[in-house]
Order: structure tokens, then C-alpha cells, then sequence
């Protein structure tokens, strides 16, 4: 990027910190076909169920999760490329929720999207001029000095050569197939950019480079992200505030530091405890650490568990969680601003219980057998 290269955000001052996204509410089913007649509807598939979230101006919101547990959707809902079933959805100050395609056409160039996979999002009959350039054209933008001129800039911006400005996206490699859909999502100077695991498809030496890339871009350009990921360090790294979802619900909410160092809900432990990590004594050995296995598999969204979603995979469930929904509150002890979704939390600390917990009683039989 050199001296000369004119950044977006530069043009337009914004107040950091205030609400820029604000999620009520937000619910998506997905109808279930079965039965006689084939199209009668069976059942409904609850993969987005009643989530509230909020995002301030430039800054870069995590959400984490399972594969399946509906972070994806989420993010295809407040980019509007699907229609909620219910809730709203607010940017700055207005409801989008239920907005037609002429009421969303200002706000289209707002809100913008990075795909996961690098190789299906980007059009393989078109040059990179002509992906970046698009939605310039379709929103009738025309920048100083030419839109050819914008997307050079684009590209230096991003880390490719301007001059590849004429190349097709099958002469790039993953990681840079990205920079180029990273390029286009700034094309047209968005406030926010839902970026929906834009590193899980790229091997791991290039996931760096990338998640920099975006870093470099959230800080100097003043953009607000929505980081949809299940890998929970890129996240840490890139996130200043982190939610948790599970099962189409958020159970926990905080920022970097309480979630990492002193998650409450028994799922959030249980997801940090799968990190992969080498931890050192000074005499160089390995030191143990909690290890949570869970029993089971995720339950079916189509019909989830009554009252708290995890309570059937929890060491620490009660009769009370299979009636009760915990609300997404402050705990006692807990900062402001850290939420949690539990009757039942657990001690503020990673490192509060000094067993491993092993829910899955043929890895305990395994283990068992193994040390006989």
C-alpha cells in the first residue's frame, strides 16, 4: 500500500463505539417437506432461534460455534440474502428486517459479504477488473479518475499486483482468490463486512496472511466486522468482542478476554478446552489441563431440547434447565458487558477445576482399559 493510495474511510468521519447493527429477536426456520402430499410441510428446521446481538461502528465482533449451530445463517440474514422468519434487524437506527429490494438499494453498499470458499464465490468467466468493478456498476458508482483506476488501488490495497488487474481467477491461488473477495467487499466503501469463515478453506500456512490482511483493513479503513468462525484462535486474534452460539441460540457474550480467560457458560468451557495446545512447566515437560468431552452428538434443530438447548450434554444439568430457558443476562461477578446464557455457571476461570471431565463413558471405559 503505498503513500498515495486513497482509503475509504477516509472520506467520511463515523463515531467508533457507537451501534452501528442491532439484532432482536432474530429468528429463521427452514420448512421440512414430507409426508402425502410431498410438499406438505412436516416440521421446521430451527437453525437461527430468537438471537440478540449488537456490533458499534469499527469494531470487529466475533461469533464462534460449532459447525451446523447456525452462524452462517446469521450472517446471511443481516446481509439479507435471506428473509428472517421473525425479530428485527437495525442498522444504524433503521429496521432492514423487512425491507424491500428499492428500500435496501442505499444500504446494499453498506453491508458486504465475504464468502468462505474463495474458489465458488468469484465468477471464472470474469477478469478480477470486472469482479471488483461489478458492484460499482450495478450501484451506479463512478469514483474519481475512473473505476479501473479504483480497482488498481484496490488491489494494492489488498497485496496484489495491480497490474492483474486483466487475469482470471483461476490464475490465482486460494489465498489470493480471497484478496481479491476481500477487494471487492470494499469496492463500495462498506461500513460493515460480514466476513463468514473467510480463512476455514485455506491452508493453514496462508489463514495468516488473510487474517492480517483484514485486521490491516478493520483498523485503517474504520470498518466493523461481523468474523464468523468455528476456529476459535483465529477468532482471539482478530476479535475485540466474542459471542458463542450454540444449537441457533447465543449462550454466552463478552469480550476477548472474559471469554478466553474466564468463560461462565459450561459449553463455552468445554469449547475452549478443545483448542489445541502445547502447555510448558519450566522444566520443559507438558503441563495438564481440563479437558471437557461431551457426550452425544449436537441434538436435531428440527426438534431441539426443551428449556436450556445444552442441558442434555451438560455435566451440570437439572431438573430445572429441561423447564426453564435461561435467559442471556449478567451474571453476579461478571464485568459489564459479559452476558450469559446458564442457571448453573460455571467458576469464572479456565482452570477452576483440577480433573479432566470425560462425559462420554466409552472413552472412559477406553481410557480405563488403556490403563489396565
Amino acid at each position: 500500500m503505498t503513500e498515495d493510495t486513497v482509503l475509504p474511510a477516509q472520506r467520511e468521519q463515523v463515531t467508533v463505539g457507537e451501534p452501528l447493527l442491532e439484532v432482536s429477536g432474530l429468528t429463521k426456520y427452514f420448512p421440512v417437506k414430507g409426508g402425502f402430499p410431498i410438499k406438505r410441510t412436516v416440521g421446521h428446521v430451527q437453525a437461527v432461534d430468537g438471537i440478540d446481538l449488537t456490533v458499534r461502528v469499527g469494531e470487529s465482533f466475533g461469533l464462534v460455534g460449532e459447525s451446523g449451530c447456525g452462524k452462517s445463517t446469521t450472517g446471511r440474514l443481516i446481509t439479507r440474502l435471506l428473509e428472517p422468519t421473525s425479530g428485527s434487524i437495525a442498522y444504524r437506527g433503521k429496521d432492514i428486517s423487512r425491507a424491500t429490494r428499492r428500500q435496501l438499494a442505499p444500504i446494499r453498499s453498506e453491508i458486504q459479504m465475504i464468502f468462505q470458499d474463495p474458489y465458488s464465490s468469484l465468477n471464472p468467466r470474469q477478469t478480477v477488473g470486472k469482479i471488483i468493478s461489478g458492484p460499482m456498476e450495478i450501484n451506479g458508482i463512478t469514483p474519481e479518475g475512473g473505476r479501473e483506476k479504483r480497482v488498481r488501488e484496490l488491489l494494492e490495497i489488498v497485496g496484489l499486483n495491480p497490474e492483474h488487474f486483466n487475469r482470471f481467477p483461476h490464475e490465482f491461488s486460494g489465498g489470493q482468490r480471497q484478496r481479491i473477495g476481500v477487494a471487492r467487499a470494499l469496492a463500495l466503501e462498506p461500513k460493515l463486512i460480514v466476513a463468514d469463515e473467510p480463512v476455514s478453506a485455506l491452508d493453514v500456512s496462508i489463514q495468516a496472511q488473510v487474517v492480517n490482511l483484514l485486521q490491516k483493513v478493520q483498523k485503517e479503513l474504520g470498518i466493523a466486522f461481523l468474523f464468523i468462525a468455528h476456529d476459535l484462535a483465529v477468532v482471539r486474534h482478530f476479535s475485540q468482542r466474542v459471542a458463542v452460539m450454540y444449537l441457533g441460540k447465543i449462550i454466552e457474550v463478552g469480550d476477548r478476554e472474559a471469554i478466553y480467560n474466564r468463560p461462565r457458560h459450561p459449553y463455552t468451557h468445554a469449547l475452549l478446552s478443545a483448542v489445541p495446545e502445547v502447555n510448558l512447566t519450566d522444566d520443559g515437560e507438558s503441563a495438564g489441563r481440563e479437558r471437557i468431552r461431551l457426550a452425544g452428538d449436537v441434538p436435531s434443530p428440527i426438534s431441539p431440547p426443551s428449556g436450556c438447548r445444552f442441558r442434555t450434554r451438560c455435566w451440570k444439568a437439572q431438573d430445572k434447565c429441561a423447564t426453564e430457558e435461561p435467559p442471556l443476562v449478567r451474571i453476579s461477578g461478571n464485568q459489564e458487558g459479559h452476558l450469559t446464557a446458564c442457571h448453573f455457571p460455571e467458576e469464572p476461570t479456565t482452570e477452576a477445576r483440577d480433573e479432566d471431565i470425560v462425559l462420554d463413558p466409552a472413552l472412559v471405559a477406553l481410557e480405563e482399559g488403556a490403563g489396565e
